[in-house]
């Protein structure tokens, strides 16, 4: 059955004998029971309730990266949409994205297709693997519709962004945690305020981030450095895209990790990254090939210890912040690494505002393509007796076109005759 269909049903239908129960109905779990029975993880859990009260932002990061984050499910469908500025009428259920949805209080299903659907069907199938493994079939793929109707629903109320592959490994943790009706608002803002780099018309922005991670390497470990110099970071780019989803393979690991995403900046994934890296330094360096060692530098070990991950990395960005490094003055100001990294002020940023970077960087973007091409059309007409005038020349053509970026049409034509 087509997976569009399939949600349909899903979403339409409200008894079901496999229907998944919302989170907040679910019978305490047995974590929860263990929990309650722990003085010390019931102390914390109060505070962290007390803390969502407050809609505090710092003591939640505190929270988030202390030992076991916020320590169970329960306590983070509060949380996390508190973290990502989720407003009180958007976690109650009611209409989201005000400010920046084309939705025009439309249901989703009524909206455009958007050009992506047909990926998301594809990925969605390969869904769920790892986690959870005490359903049976037919609630697995109840999981399924509903996740391919939360990211469907994002993707038709902001057509703007691309889907990347990848992003449905982040909301299936989302729809897991959350359940799909409070999803919605937090997987939205997630992806137009936190991640939306991601989802941009090409890797340009992605791989803009990546140029970050050996800078920390370099401040860090300059032995380690020394060893990757020359070797492109691509090997990060699942991880960081994913926020680990993709790589993480127990559920109640990559629930905590998140904790700690959410609650910083986004480019502390970088740091993580960084962190696992310099971990593994010892097993790193003595690996030459550079085949084997892409494969290697992609991989995150199964068995880490995650508190200790999160303290060293966040020791790690207090030592070498990103405003500090030399690729950081390549990232573009519309950045989500630039626009969102004040957490503390999460709630204050708006889903237009976030479409407006989107434009904005999507614009630098293609101008960018366009003044390669121009320059490189340029280059390969020059003389080589007048190889330096030429080189002059193309100076002053970029500069030019910077203020004129209309004479690029002007450009290509006369190069294609």
């Amino acid at each position: 059955m087509d997976m569009e269909k399939v949600a349909l049903a899903a979403t339409s239908t409200s008894t079901s004998d496999e229907a998944t129960v919302p989170p907040e109905e679910t019978a305490v779990v047995p974590e929860d029971q263990t929990l309650a029975r722990d003085p010390i993880a019931q102390r914390k859990i109060d505070e962290i309730e007390s803390a969502c009260d407050r809609r505090d932002i710092k003591g939640l990061r505190r929270l988030a990266e202390s030992a076991g984050g916020f320590l169970s499910d329960q306590v983070r469908r509060r949380a996390w949409p508190i973290l990502l500025g989720v407003s009180t009428d958007e976690a109650a259920g009611l209409p989201i994205d005000k400010e920046g949805g084309d939705e025009k209080g439309r249901p989703w299903q009524d909206l455009p297709p958007h050009k992506d659907e047909d990926q998301v069907d594809l990925d969605v199938k390969r869904s769920f693997v790892y986690y959870p493994q005490d359903q049976s079939e037919a609630q697995l793929e109840r999981n399924r519709a509903e996740l391919f109707s939360l990211i469907v629903q994002v993707l038709r109320r902001h057509p703007y962004l691309g889907y990347f592959q990848g992003y449905h490994d982040v909301c299936q943790v989302f729809l897991l945690v959350l359940g799909l009706e409070a999803s919605t608002s937090s997987v939205s803002r997630l992806s137009v305020l936190r991640i939306r780099d991601f989802m941009l018309p090409t890797l340009a922005a992605s791989i803009a981030q990546l140029r970050l991670l050996p800078d920390i390497i370099r401040q860090a470990s300059p032995k380690l450095w020394h060893h990757l110099e020359g070797v492109e970071p691509f090997y990060a780019l699942s991880g960081t895209l994913t926020m680990f989803a993709h790589n993480i393979e127990r559920y109640q690991d990559i629930a905590r990790l998140f904790d700690v995403l959410l609650a910083r900046e986004p480019a502390f994934s970088l740091y993580l990254f960084a962190q696992i890296l310099i971990d593994r330094q010892d097993e790193i360096l003595e690996i030459e090939e550079p085949d084997i060692l892409h494969v290697i530098l992609g991989k995150v070990p199964a068995n880490m210890d995650l508190d200790q991950l999160i303290i060293d990395s966040v020791s790690l960005f207090n030592r070498h912040p990103p405003d500090k490094l030399p690729a950081w003055r390549s990232i573009s100001s519309a950045s989500v690494l630039k626009t969102a990294r004040d957490v503390d002020h999460s709630d204050e940023q708006t889903m237009a505002s976030g479409r407006l970077y989107f434009e904005q960087q999507a614009k630098e973007i293609r101008w960018d393509e366009m003044k390669d091409r121009a320059l490189k059309a340029l280059w390969r007409y020059r003389r080589p007796a007048r190889t330096m005038g030429v080189t002059i020349a193309v100076g002053l053509v970029a500069f030019y076109l910077r203020r004129n970026p209309a004479i690029l049409n002007h450009v290509f034509a006369l190069f294609s005759r």
